[in-house]
């Protein structure tokens, strides 16, 4: 929860007809959707406003306004569940806005490990061997002798080292 909260820039608010025009001008990614509608319907909310960074939520009961964020939703107290699909989510406390706790978008968690590619059904054709290079077999040592003057072993041709 890095995202700094206030007001607008210039100082105003501006009312959304509905959560999903306040997501779409927000830029909330679109798999954070889903998850923050289950959030608004359970706590109850009856009006969007726009607060800059975020979106003000404001509840129907009792209780703080949610602050809808790109990455977060925040305005829980420490003893309220939030419950979406069947997994209670966890709540951390709030840096900005003590004593109320926020909770993650989905689209804040790392995967744990890459998805695998999926290999192709179609079947694969081996690309033409390259020729195979002929086997170096290393030649005999040849004795070439040794010149009675220097002691050096003489070359292919005869010669040596005090030629």
């Amino acid at each position: 929860m890095n995202e700094v909260q206030g007001p607008t820039p210039a100082g105003t608010s501006r009312p959304y007809r509905n959560l999903a025009e306040a997501l779409r001008a927000q830029r909330i990614p679109e798999e954070n959707h889903a998850f923050i509608t289950q959030i608004v319907e359970a706590v109850g909310i009856s009006s969007f406003i726009d607060r800059g960074r975020y979106i003000e939520a404001i509840r129907r009961g009792p209780g703080a306004a949610l602050h809808i964020g790109r990455t977060y939703t925040n305005g829980f107290t420490e003893d309220e569940i939030v419950v979406v699909g069947s997994a209670p989510q966890r709540l951390q406390p709030s840096e900005g806005r003590p004593p109320y706790f926020y909770v993650v978008h989905p689209s804040e968690y790392v995967p744990l490990a890459p998805a695998k590619a999926k290999r192709s059904t179609t079947p694969r054709s081996s690309a033409p061997a390259a020729p195979k290079a002929p086997k170096v077999t290393p030649k005999e040592d040849r004795d070439y002798g040794v010149c009675d003057v220097c002691f050096m072993v003489r070359t292919p041709s005869g010669g040596c080292g005090c030629d």
